[in-house]
């Protein structure tokens, strides 16, 4: 890709003041583009200087501005007096029960009004109230809509030190979710600070590339580390763990089985829900090659097939099934996850990508099954070679806690879609690592030597963490690697001779134990990786020993130093009390710093972020 040359910032709105989500924002000269998230918000990056751009949405007019060296832009666009097209109605083409009740679906008849359609679903349960949001004509009225923020995040105690002569081994399943990262995002841009227990420092340092080797050998993954010195605590270290899974050419990749398990009820009826969510799917759909195919289940009240499976040679026949998706009605989860499995199961492909790809708000509150029935469904069918990728949309009920249990029980990864550039980069750019797995039930085990450090404290993690036992036990799950993609896990160490000072001195114990004779002082650790290939039952063993040879931070990797920035910036949000010297001043610029290659601007949009966040911080403590 070319390099950057340059980056603007913009809102667009309409001409009432609103923003407009979903408007392509495109520089005149090189044709580069981005698109405007749910607050109107584009970031544009070019190739060269951006001297005028062009924005374009479906019942707008066309505008063009001169951006004459600014960084950010305000464009108003005016509407485009035109009759929109109904759009067909939804048809069920396959029920689990005999009985149907009507569920209310939405169809866009005007600008700025939406009508209610009725459509048969089948459900075996009494029927749903209809949503306040409907007036008493039927029609659908946001003034009448009153959103109550649910959302939902589990807690989690954050990682301790530890002291290597009473706890030598750290064991951990590995993480390639990235949802946390964008929800942050998510927040920060709204003009908030995120709640603590949303910020999981190891998705936001793994939402980012790192340019470590491919593997080279039999092994899928290859093994990376690396020591500097703490910006954080000085007088510690820092070990850098990378993992990098191995690619393979879009010709060369297997043939998938998908199932969308899409949810059209009534709380997905907002512009960065449903709306977002089809857009999102039918870029998904471009990437799909002639041997693939995919089938689309929805579920509000009950669960039902919209689409049978389809070769993914039939672009237009599965978009015009997304384009028909309408929201209305209340949540049957369960019921639409084992329509879903049921599907996907009769067009198995042996050494295939067989995978059920849920798209929700993460609202589950009606329906048959339990959670605990739920997690075990999704466990059974992983056993049998389905797995499921779970992608978030929405704000207010957003049920984070829920959606990332799934995604784990199911082998899958699971991503918060904020914006369409989100889902640019999670289902076109990351196509193969978000959807194909190459390495299964993947754990680290760290082994330090207490001749060299004494306490060690894993960065994030804290829902990953395994007993030592497990490693070794094949039945443990753990988490999955996609072509291509990477790992990063950051320990904060301590050498013999200093202390933490966050544990107390023992009573019993008034010295350590003695380090046996011979033990190789040169070496810091040594890192153990099991993985299993993603049909096999049987891990295989990496081991790699981490020697002492630390340099100091201004002379490190810009893969560390990015993802020292990035933790430090997770442990500020989450108001750690391991955060020692960190502040936004010294993350900003170890950040800036270490950008490197960032054709995406990416890691430019982070360090804004980061500017952004310590101006709420001062503005909370202000108040």
């Amino acid at each position: 890709m070319a390099q950057v040359g340059s980056i603007i910032k913009g809102q667009i709105i309409d001409e009432m003041g609103n923003p407009i989500v979903g408007v392509r924002v495109v520089d005149m000269v090189t044709a580069d583009s981005a698109f405007t998230d749910e607050f109107g918000v584009f970031l544009l990056t070019s190739s060269r200087d951006i001297i005028s751009i062009e924005a374009e949405k479906k019942g707008f007019v066309t505008e063009r501005a001169s951006v004459k060296g600014r960084t950010f832009l305000e464009l108003k666009m005016r509407f485009e007096i035109e009759k929109l097209e109904e759009e067909p109605p939804m048809e069920i083409i396959a029920r689990d029960h005999e009985e149907s009740i009507e569920i209310m679906g939405f169809s866009p008849v005007s600008q700025g009004a939406v009508s209610c359609d009725s459509y048969k679903w089948s459900n075996s349960s009494e029927s749903r109230q209809k949503s306040k949001a409907y007036g008493n004509n039927g029609s659908y009225n946001d003034a009448l809509y009153v959103e109550v923020n649910t959302e939902s995040y589990s807690g989690m105690a954050e990682n301790n030190y530890r002291k290597v002569s009473q706890e030598p081994l750290s064991t951990f399943s590995i993480d390639v979710d990235r949802a946390s990262y964008s929800n942050v995002r998510r927040f920060i841009n709204q003009g908030q600070l995120p709640p603590a227990d949303a910020v999981r420092i190891e998705e936001m340092i793994n939402y980012f590339d790192y340019e470590y080797d491919a593997p080279s050998g039999d092994d899928p993954v290859n093994i990376f580390t690396e020591i500097t010195d703490s910006p954080f605590n000085e007088g510690n270290l820092i070990l850098h763990v990378g993992v990098k899974a191995k690619s393979l050419e879009k010709k060369d990749l297997p043939p998938s089985n998908l199932v969308f398990l899409i949810d059209v009820s009534g709380s997905m009826n907002q512009s960065n829900k449903l709306p977002l969510l089809k857009s999102s799917l039918k870029m998904l759909v471009q990437e799909l090659g002639d041997n693939d195919k995919v089938a689309i289940v929805v579920y509000a009240g009950a669960a039902g097939l919209v689409l049978e499976s389809t070769s993914g040679s039939k672009k237009r026949d599965i978009n015009a099934a997304i384009d028909r998706l309408n929201a209305g009605g209340s949540t049957a989860g369960g019921e639409g996850i084992n329509l879903a499995y049921d599907v996907a199961m009769t067009q198995l492909i042996e050494q295939g990508n067989n995978r059920v790809i849920l798209a929700t708000d993460g609202d589950f509150n009606v329906g048959a099954s339990s959670d605990v029935e739920m997690e075990k469904l999704i466990e059974d069918k992983r056993n049998q070679g389905i797995f499921l990728t779970v992608l978030g949309f929405g704000m207010g009920n957003y049920k984070d806690s829920k959606m990332e249990i799934l995604a784990d029980k199911g082998n899958g990864n699971y991503a918060y879609i904020d914006n369409i550039t989100e889902a640019n980069k999670t289902l076109v750019k990351e196509y193969a690592s978000t959807l194909h797995t190459v390495a299964k039930d993947v754990k680290i085990q760290v082994e330090f030597n207490p001749a060299n450090v004494a306490e060690y404290r894993l960065i994030g993690y804290e829902n990953r963490m395994l007993e030592s036992e497990d490693f070794n036990n094949d039945k443990k799950d753990a988490g999955e690697m996609g072509l291509g993609h990477v790992v990063t896990a950051l320990y904060e160490i301590v050498p013999v001779g200093k202390t933490s000072k966050k544990i107390a001195p023992l009573k019993y114990v008034t010295t350590e134990k003695e380090i046996p004779a011979g033990i190789l002082t040169n070496e810091i650790a040594t890192l153990k990786l099991r993985y299993k290939e993603p049909s096999q039952l049987e891990s295989r063993l990496i081991t790699e020993v981490i020697r002492k040879s630390n340099s100091p931070l201004k002379s490190a990797s810009n893969n560390l130093r990015w993802s020292l920035s990035i933790a430090g910036f997770g442990m500020l949000l989450r108001g750690s009390e391991h955060a020692g010297n960190a502040n936004y001043d010294l993350i900003i610029k170890l950040a800036q710093s270490a950008i490197g290659k960032d054709d995406d601007g990416y890691r430019r949009e982070a360090v804004q972020l980061m500017k952004n966040a310590s101006l709420l911080e001062k503005t909370t403590a202000q108040r």
